[in-house]
Order: structure tokens, then C-alpha cells, then sequence
């Protein structure tokens, strides 16, 4: 981007997106789309009578340059003004709040584009601002701090990839009464965003808020292109981190080691679905399991900040549980802990837990969504107990342990018939049979998904394992939109669900819909590499589809690596070699392709595909790699 004869500038650099964009699309996508259009309108509409110039505007995402910072603030202004009251009108869950950042900076401009640091902090900003707010950096306060009748609140420095200086922000006060106030400056007490921008800026990097744009932003946020889906993905997500490493089992009773299991991963699940972080999925952590692991190591391979670790000691109606949260920037244990407790104070000391590690990690949470997460579906331990012995057998990922888990569940179920959790693993085991081929009555295993999902949810409808069992049979069925809707309701009830992520990608790459698909197929990639291997095909083919053809080279190969003879990994590098000009990779890719499948067809491939033009566009590669 340095190259000699691009136009550099200095410019005011307007982001903008919605709050909660994708739970709006998952209650109801088209009156989300028709406000969305008639609010995006609007908003060019004023670009314009500011003098700004609108960029792009992909998704829910808006991006326009001014050049005066003042004109660029002005119109934030009038801007969330005018849509305060338009949504005055709309029910209050139809309601669309948008997000506003805005800074000066030094930009390229190359066919009417920009690029550079400076859209990196607009975009960065934005995504620390309120829905309705509107944030500038330290750079546009300057330009404005005493020519607009507005007041300011300092909300921190934020560390910024790939920018040396933290970046100094200031929400923008836009009551009358506060104009000509300047918060927090020279304030020693924090306010509550101040507690949110210290933890955020000491955490994981990158640029939250741009996800649906990301194809557009990442020749100015990445110094190189795809060479790590951890790497890409991480940029997605600026959020507390942490991975949650298997508590050991420490009860004399090797059979209990389900039990410590069991734990680990309810307090996985608990964290997880809190909106404010980033949990790393329980496959993952799985793998350090039994091994002699340094927090260190674990915080660089997994990318976090923060490691809890502890062990499990059941004896009789008894439990030990001792556990520690470790800073592994610093080293530092934030926090260590024994709990001695009688079995039936279980549920009071997982939640006690997973609160502690919360407010150690400085993240203020709404007491609603507190109370959601906390709240369990049974009170009843044998029926959670014979829970977890069913999750133990399940993720031994055989057909007798699925089957052995099925029985678990069904005695939950037996034990406690309000019990949503079991249904939904019920259903779950009925899903496996069907991935994994292990019933003669595939149709009759997806029905059984179905009515066990939808039982689950009739008992709890915040359940999110069901509504990710209903998102997979939509998908199946290629009910897309119905697919969408569920997988959603899953992501916004747990938004650590890399399951439900992977499946929503598929289901937007199948839509047509690339650019999300490769958002949530990232995300899901980066909180969890032991995701099943379509996952790495899937992210291969929204890369294609993206154009993108040595970005789907290297995913892929990251697939090969974990299993050289997946046969969809092959195909999908005959043809993005072939449209790479790497002819003689793209002839051993189709070698490798009738070696593993003889039979292939380029006309039987890609069927699932909604746009005909994208599954052309795959045929089109592989007839290039000569594959018939």
C-alpha cells in the first residue's frame, strides 16, 4: 500500500453500524432489511447535506469520508438524532440503533476507495460506541473541542492492531445540558466505560464491528493476507479472553473423571454466553487434557488472555472444586479459590464461579442477561448427573457411545420430564447418527431431531443446544431462511457457539451470502481449530466465491493438514489453483481427487448452492483443472 503514486490525504473517516444487527435479521429478516434500507437512506441523505461522501455500505455497515471533522460530527449528530425519533415509531424490540465512529487520520485513496491506519481506528472506534452514541478519537476531539455545542466523555486509550500509540477516545455528549463538558479527562475514579476501555485495550486486538465488511477493511487491518484463520479471525473479535483448561479429577474413583469433565464443560457453556467474551470452544481446550501444559503456551496458541484451570474431587454427597484465573500476559493469578460444598450447592457454586471470573475480568453485565445465563432448566442432580455421563459418551464420537449416551439422556429425561437440556442432547445423539451414517433411516433420525428440538424449546425457549439441532435440520432440508432464524436465536443465547456459527457460515455461503459466511466461519475457526473438517472446505469455498483464490489455497491446506485424504479439501484447490494459474498444483489436486473418488462429477457438485452463478463459478474451476 506504499507503493509510489497513490494519492495520500488527511480526511475524516465516518464508521458506522448497527447494534445487534444479527439478532434483528434472526427475528425478523425482512423487516430488518426494509428498516434497514429506509435508515441507510436516510443516513446518505445526510452524508450529502454534510458534504461527506458515502465509501461503502455493504450489510449493515456504512462508511463515508468528510473533509471537516466539524461536518463529519455535525452530521453523527443529526444523524442519531433523526433516527432516535424514527424509532420512536417501531415496537421496541424492532428498534435500530446504529453505532457511529469518527477520526481523522491519514489515508490512501485509490479508485475511489481509502485505505490505511486511519480507517482502522474509525472502524475500531466504532465498535467501543453505545448504540445511538457516537465516539472520535483524540485527533477529531481536537479539531472540534470548542466549535460545537456538545460535551465529551474520555473513555480511555485502546490499543489498536498494527498502531503503535493507543488510540485516546471520547464519546460524544449530545444532551443541551452538557455542552461544553469535557468528563473524564482528570477524573481518578473510572466511569463505567473507563472499566471497559482498561480492559478491552490490555486484551485481544483487532477490530470489533466490521465483521460483514471485512473483505473491504482487510488490506488496511492485516499487514499480510490469510496466512492463520487464527490470525484473521482473531481481529474480528476484540473481546476478554479466556480458555478454560479440563479440571482434573481428583476423586480416587477413575470413573468420576466425567464428572470433572462435566464441570469444565458446564462452565465453559456459562461463560460462553456471555455476549462480552470470547470463550474458546471445549473440543479445543479438550485437547491439553491430561498433558503437562504452561499457561503461556496455551494464551499463544489459543490467542488469549486469560486461562482458567482447577480439579474435581467428588466423595460421596461431597465436592472439592479448587480453581485459579491466571493473567498470562503477566503471569499473575487474578484469583484462586477452594470450595468445599455438599453436592446439592452444585448449581450455586458453578454459577459462584463463572461470577467471580467475570468480575475479575473487569466486565460489567447487565443483570438481565446475569439472570439468563445463570438460570438452570432442572434442580434435579441424579437427572444432571446421568447428563453429563450421557455428554461423556457422546463426544467419544463412536456409534456405542452414542448409543450408550442416548440411554443417559433418556434417563434424565426419566428422572426429570421438564428437563430441556436432555431433550436437546437427545436430539443431538439422533443428529449424530445421521452425520456419521449410523442409522438405516436417515429421514427418520432427522424427524426425531426435529421433534425432540422443538419439545426442548417448548420447555425452555432460551435452550440454545435446541435451536442449533432445528438451525441443522433447516440446513439439511434447505430451508435456508428458517436455518438462519434458529441459528441466530443460538448465537444470540450462546454467541460462543462455534457449532452454530459454522452452520450459520454454511448456510450464508449457500445463500449467497459470502461475506457473512465468512465472517462466522472465521469466528468459529478461531475459537475452535478441532471443528469439524468441512469447516476448513466451507471457510475454502467462501474464499473462492470471494474471489479470494490464495486465501482458499491456504485454508485449505491447513485442512490437508489435519486429514490429507478429505477429498473436499482436494476439490476445492483443483479449482482454486486452476483459477490461480498454479496449473501443475491444480493437476495434482485433481489427481488426488479421482484417486480418492473416481467417480466425480463437476455436474453433481455444488447442488447446494442457492445462486447458480456460484456453483458455475466453482464448475468453472474445477473444468479448468480438467475434472469433467
Amino acid at each position: 500500500m506504499a507503493q509510489e503514486g497513490f494519492k495520500r490525504k488527511l480526511t475524516a473517516i465516518f464508521s458506522a453500524d448497527v447494534k445487534g444487527y444479527s439478532s434483528l435479521m434472526g427475528q425478523d429478516e425482512d423487516a430488518t432489511v426494509r428498516t434497514l434500507k429506509t435508515y441507510r437512506e436516510l443516513i446518505a441523505t445526510l452524508i450529502h447535506k454534510y458534504r461527506g461522501r458515502v465509501i461503502d455500505s455493504p450489510g449493515d455497515n456504512i462508511l463515508a469520508e468528510f473533509a471537516s471533522v466539524v461536518d463529519a460530527v455535525r452530521g453523527a449528530v443529526d444523524i442519531q438524532k433523526e433516527l432516535k425519533a424514527r424509532n420512536t415509531e417501531l415496537p421496541e424490540h424492532r428498534k435500530m440503533e446504529f453505532r457511529i465512529g469518527i477520526n481523522l487520520g491519514d489515508v490512501i485513496e485509490d479508485e475511489g476507495r481509502i485505505y490505511g491506519d486511519g480507517v482502522n481506528i474509525a472502524a475500531r472506534i466504532e465498535g467501543l460506541s453505545q448504540g445511538g452514541g457516537i465516539c472520535i478519537s483524540r485527533t477529531a476531539y481536537e479539531h472540534i473541542k470548542n466549535k460545537l455545542p456538545l460535551g465529551y466523555e474520555y473513555i480511555g486509550a485502546h490499543a489498536v492492531k498494527n498502531i503503535t500509540e493507543p488510540v485516546r477516545v471520547y464519546q460524544v455528549l449530545m444532551a443541551p445540558e452538557d455542552a461544553g463538558k469535557v468528563v473524564g479527562e482528570k477524573k481518578s475514579r473510572p466511569s463505567r466505560w473507563q472499566w471497559i476501555a482498561v480492559t478491552a485495550a490490555i486484551l485481544v486486538l483487532g477490530v470489533a464491528g466490521v465483521a460483514s465488511w471485512n473483505f473491504y477493511l482487510r488490506s488496511a487491518l492485516f499487514s499480510d493476507k490469510v496466512t492463520s484463520v487464527h490470525k484473521t479471525s482473531v481481529s474480528l473479535n476484540e473481546k476478554p479472553s479466556i480458555a478454560v483448561l479440563p479440571f482434573k479429577n481428583l476423586s480416587v474413583d477413575p470413573e468420576q473423571e466425567y464428572f470433572s469433565d462435566g464441570i469444565t464443560n458446564d462452565i465453559i457453556t456459562d461463560l460462553s454466553k456471555f455476549s462480552e467474551l470470547l470463550v474458546i470452544a471445549s473440543n479445543t481446550v479438550f485437547t491439553y487434557k491430561d498433558k503437562p501444559v504452561k499457561v503461556k503456551d496455551v494464551s499463544r496458541d489459543l490467542g488469549v488472555r486469560y486461562v482458567l484451570e482447577g480439579s474435581v474431587q467428588k466423595k460421596g454427597n461431597n465436592v472439592r472444586i479448587n480453581s485459579q484465573l491466571i493473567d498470562a500476559a503477566t503471569g499473575h493469578h487474578l484469583w484462586a479459590e477452594r470450595y468445599d460444598r455438599d453436592l446439592k450447592d452444585l448449581f450455586k457454586l458453578q454459577n459462584e464461579i463463572v461470577q467471580t471470573i467475570v468480575a475479575k475480568m473487569a466486565i460489567q453485565i447487565d443483570e438481565t442477561e446475569r439472570a439468563r445465563v445463570m438460570r438452570k432448566d432442572t434442580e434435579n442432580l441424579s437427572a444432571y448427573d446421568y447428563l453429563l455421563r450421557g455428554w461423556e459418551h457422546f463426544y467419544q464420537n463412536t456409534r456405542e457411545g452414542n448409543k450408550d449416551a442416548r440411554l443417559m439422556f433418556k434417563q434424565a429425561i426419566e428422572i426429570d420430564p421438564r428437563y430441556s437440556s436432555a431433550y436437546a442432547a437427545l436430539a443431538w445423539s439422533h443428529l449424530n447418527d445421521f452425520y456419521y451414517g449410523w442409522t438405516m433411516f436417515p429421514d427418520k433420525s432427522l424427524q426425531q431431531v426435529h421433534d425432540l428440538a422443538k419439545t426442548a424449546l417448548n420447555m425452555e425457549e432460551s435452550n440454545a443446544l435446541a435451536h442449533s439441532a432445528l438451525g441443522a435440520i433447516y440446513l439439511r432440508w434447505r430451508q435456508y431462511d428458517l436455518a438462519m432464524s434458529e441459528l441466530h436465536r443460538a448465537i444470540e443465547l450462546n454467541p460462543n457457539d462455534t457449532q452454530s456459527q459454522r452452520q450459520l457460515g454454511s448456510v450464508m455461503l449457500y445463500s449467497g451470502r459470502k461475506d457473512e459466511a465468512i465472517y462466522w466461519l472465521e469466528s468459529a475457526l478461531r475459537l475452535n481449530p478441532q471443528l469439524s473438517l468441512d469447516a476448513f472446505m466451507l471457510l475454502g469455498q467462501a474464499y473462492y466465491l470471494s474471489g479470494r483464490y490464495e486465501d482458499t489455497i491456504t485454508i485449505l491446506k491447513k485442512g490437508l493438514a489435519k486429514k490429507p485424504d478429505f477429498v473436499g479439501h482436494h476439490i476445492m484447490l483443483a479449482a482454486a489453483n486452476a483459477q490461480a494459474k498454479h496449473i501443475e498444483e491444480a493437476k495434482r489436486s485433481a489427481t488426488n481427487v479421482l484417486r480418492l473418488h473416481p467417480f466425480f462429477k463437476t455436474d453433481s457438485y455444488g447442488t447446494v448452492f442457492r445462486n447458480p452463478e456460484d456453483r458455475a463459478k466453482i464448475v468453472e474451476g474445477l473444468q479448468k483443472a480438467g475434472l469433467n
